[in-house]
């Protein structure tokens, strides 16, 4: 029990484990079909050789890359992932052009340029199953125009990337980056989803939506 008296999550055929990589320590979410070993792997910034043999030495399926945006801690070592596995990176709609452009996504600007292409464009409201896992996606904009989550509803689970984090939310003064549109996202991801939603955002420790609609700083307005 945590200190708002949610219980720590247990699911049945399903896991879910973390991995932080790059300079600014992107969680990288491997959702995992305990029955099949089939896995989604969420945000992979960077260290790609790393995911790539801990998959292979887990015996492990990739069976889909999802990118809640295009920023480069979050997509970084994609394309080597889906090289390696054969597998389609999925991602919304409106994030082609901030994905595509090195400056856009801020790869230039670090050094590392890098352009990608999803297989596979997303909408809000879209439901998907893959590996068995099936999710919800929720375009959030306003991080980036073509930010999303990704929920799903048998775990109580939310994927948040930069929209969500713990007591806090998303920068805005990025490409594509909008002060309303991150308020808008922030109060429906609060009002909609079940206070026993945990979240795992796409940098530092997870939350519940509980814990967000008291303490985060946009919570005020719901």
């Amino acid at each position: 029990m945590n200190k708002l008296g949610l219980k720590q999550k247990e699911y049945e055929g399903f896991q879910l484990q973390r991995a932080i990589v790059g300079p600014i320590a992107t969680n990288v979410i491997f959702l995992i079909n305990t029955e099949s070993k089939e896995i989604l792997l969420v945000d992979p910034g960077d260290e790609g050789e790393r995911l790539i043999q801990y998959i292979k030495n887990q015996g492990y399926s990739l069976q889909g890359i999802l990118l809640t945006h295009g920023h480069e801690d979050h997509i970084l070592a994609a394309e080597e992932l889906r090289e390696a596995f054969c597998c389609p990176i999925l991602a919304h709609e409106a994030e082609v052009a901030l994905l595509a452009d090195p400056r856009m996504n801020c790869s230039a600007m670090v050094g590392t340029p890098c352009s990608l292409a999803a297989d596979r464009l997303i909408k809000d409201g879209e439901e998907i199953t893959l590996g068995g896992m099936t999710f919800q996606v929720i375009h959030t904009p306003g991080h980036t125009a073509g930010s999303c989550c990704y929920y799903f509803p048998a775990y109580e689970l939310l994927i948040s990337g930069d929209t969500l984090f713990h007591g806090s939310y998303g920068r805005t003064d990025l490409p594509t980056g909008n002060d309303s549109q991150i308020l808008t996202s922030v109060q429906k991801l609060l009002r909609e989803l079940p206070e026993e939603t945990l979240v795992w955002p796409g940098h530092m420790d997870r939350t519940f939506i509980a814990f967000e609609k008291l303490y985060n700083p946009l919570a005020e307005r719901v």
